[in-house]
Parts: C-alpha cells; structure tokens; sequence
C-alpha cells in the first residue's frame, strides 16, 4: 500500500463538478492498493500517518502529528501509484488491487483513520479532481511494506 501524504492548509475533491469532500488544515492522502496488501497494511499506515510528527510547533520544527493540531484527512483512492513503468511508455498495472479488493481496503483505511480524526474522501473510482494547497510543501512517500 502506497501513501502520498502531504500537509494542506486545505484540500477539496470534486466529481462532475460538485464538492464531495473538503477538509481544512490537515493531510491529503492519495492511496494505492497493491495486489498482496491486507489489513496489517492499512493498521501500519494508518497508525504511521496518524502519529507522523509532520506540523511544525512554535519554533518551526516538525515536532506535531497530526493528533496534536486536530487535523483533517481527506483521502483520495488512487491506483495510479501502483504503476509499473519501467518497460516502454505507457504504464502497466499489474501490481494495482483488482478493483473488489482495493475498494475494501481503501475502505477499511477510511474506517481506521476515521478512528482518529475528521475524514473526508473522494469517490471510488470515479473521475475525480483533486485541488490541494500544499503547506511547505510538505509531502511523504509511505510504502506500507518498509515499515
């Protein structure tokens, strides 16, 4: 499982053009649900993001999580981070959750961060965009399988 997490002042998603999520400050987070990803994936990301000292404190070092400010998650399901692009020019993704698989889990990740602060989300599967305002920019790349 693949985090892109970045800190926001704000962050919305929209779906034929009509605001489905929106969060102030907090993280966008775009997942991608590989193949051979299971629950223990979603309970280590989840808990690495939650407690992720990515806020800065009066002294401007990142020494809050997200926790600590009360923040917002808006998270957006994106399989594109699976690709494989290491032969020719167009992507190949193979290592993407078939769509049954990865919508559970993109779910069970909702229901998990959910658990600690306000969450938002796009819709599963749908043509979406995503507007962030980046806060930095601050932004992370979290591989479920090296932590």
């Amino acid at each position: 499982m693949i985090a892109v997490v970045q800190r926001v002042i704000k962050s919305s998603v929209e779906v034929d053009g009509k605001v489905v999520g929106e969060i102030r400050k907090g993280v966008n987070i775009l997942l991608g649900v590989a193949e051979d990803d299971t629950e223990e994936d979603v309970n280590k990301l989840v808990n690495k993001i939650v407690n992720l000292r990515m806020f800065e404190d009066e002294n401007k070092k990142m020494n809050y999580s997200l926790l600590d400010v009360n923040g917002e998650a808006l998270i957006i399901s994106q399989f594109t981070l699976l690709a494989n692009l290491r032969k020719g020019r167009r992507p190949s993704f193979e290592y993407a959750a078939k769509p049954d698989k990865a919508k559970a889990l993109y779910e069970k990740f909702v229901e998990e961060f959910s658990k600690y602060v306000k969450v938002q989300t796009g819709v599963f599967g749908a043509d979406m965009k995503v507007y962030i305002l980046n806060d930095g920019p601050v932004t992370f790349i979290l591989d479920s399988k090296q932590l």
